[in-house]
């Protein structure tokens, strides 16, 4: 019989990884996604992708998706009272485990288990110490398709906002910048491949610079 789990969703090229690496073991059954997001603007927090984006996704992908809203100032606080009320809501229907699509950051999962430890749960990380190039060629050479949403400017050049995550994006990376963004460089949105019962359609909208330093490019939802 496979563990009842639920999957901390960015709607991003990690997450996508990790929930291919999930899946794939057979062990599990994903009951819901849970994505942050922002009230007032409706996307995805820190990503900036809209939520009609992140709900056709969850339908692509075959697995509901729970919102999770928080404000526009949110702070550690904020989040760490809505997850738990959530996580709780979670534990009372006998789920014990939280998968995150972490890769490398230490004080980051420690955080994650610490805040789950609280509510007697347990964290799940199926790429954590992956080899960050071998991931990201790993997830282009399977078929996966995403779009960078959003570049920290502080470390990286607002042009690669909006740019496909192929083969090329990579070779232009400069060499200081994980090829994963796994340090917060860049965040994605991923919209096909293996785990996608079809391709998301979208046009790319406005860029913006918000809180002088993220560099957004929006994506709208195409019928």
């Amino acid at each position: 019989m496979k563990e009842r789990v639920i999957f901390t969703w960015s709607g991003g090229k990690d997450s996508t990884m990790a929930l291919y690496e999930l899946l794939k073991t057979q062990k599990y059954e994903v009951v819901s996604l849970i994505t942050t997001v922002t009230q007032g603007y409706e996307r995805i927090s820190m990503h900036g992708v809209r939520i009609s984006l992140l709900e056709q996704q969850a339908g692509a992908i075959g697995i509901p998706v729970d919102k999770i809203y928080i404000s526009k100032t949110s702070s550690n606080g904020e989040y760490e009272a809505a997850m738990k009320a959530r996580l709780t809501d979670y534990k009372a229907q006998g789920i014990k485990t939280v998968v995150f699509g972490d890769i490398f950051l230490e004080d980051l999962r420690k955080y994650r288990e610490d805040n789950l430890a609280k509510v007697g749960m347990k964290g799940l990380f199926p790429i954590w110490k992956r080899d960050t190039t071998e991931l990201a060629n790993s997830f282009i050479g399977l078929g996966f398709k995403s779009v960078i949403a959003c570049v920290d400017t502080k470390v990286l050049d607002k042009g690669f906002s909006g740019r496909l995550y192929d083969r090329q994006f990579l070779s232009d990376l400069p060499a200081h910048i994980d090829p994963c963004g796994e340090n917060g460089e860049f965040h994605s949105f991923t919209y096909g491949g293996p785990l996608f019962k079809k391709e998301i359609p979208f046009t790319k909208g406005e860029c913006v610079l918000r809180d002088d330093r993220f560099f957004y490019c929006d994506l709208i939802p195409r019928t």
